[in-house]
């Protein structure tokens, strides 16, 4: 149990990295990782980022969308 007390914030921290990250480099505020913490709200803002057009990508380049 105490290693496992030790590591859950490391992992915590490694997964709001990798959010920050990943919402750098696609043009979004790196501080919106801050709603992986929220309940349900988490899973919902997921979904928003993924479907919606993303910044840093060129205009001539189909989104999808």
């Amino acid at each position: 149990m105490d290693l496992f007390l030790l590591l859950l914030p490391v992992f915590v921290l490694f997964c709001l990295w990798l959010g920050y990250r990943i919402l750098e480099k696609a043009g979004f505020d790196g501080r919106w990782t801050l709603i992986l913490l929220v309940p349900v709200l988490n899973i919902i803002m997921i979904w928003v980022f993924a479907f919606s057009a993303w910044p840093n990508l060129k205009r001539d380049v189909d989104q999808g969308l």
